[in-house]
């Protein structure tokens, strides 16, 4: 986790790295953090047009706001 920070502060537009960011705060049970990076990979994304990983993102930030209002 601590590797995916460091990409992202050091280049915040870096958008794989947000999408693992999140990934790793996800698997770590830290649903908050990792939707916050959900989200701003998301806009990072759409901003440099890479549609794919923004769709992915979307997905995985779905899946994980369902988890949370099930629990």
């Amino acid at each position: 986790m601590a590797q995916f920070r460091a990409a992202v502060e050091k280049d915040p537009k870096f958008s794989a790295a947000w999408k693992l960011l999140g990934k790793s705060l996800a698997e770590a049970g830290r649903t908050e953090e990792a939707l916050a990076a959900y989200r701003e990979g998301i806009a990072v994304a759409e901003a440099k047009g890479d549609l794919q990983a923004a769709k992915e993102m979307k997905v995985f930030a779905r899946r994980l706001e369902r988890a949370a209002t099930c629990e």
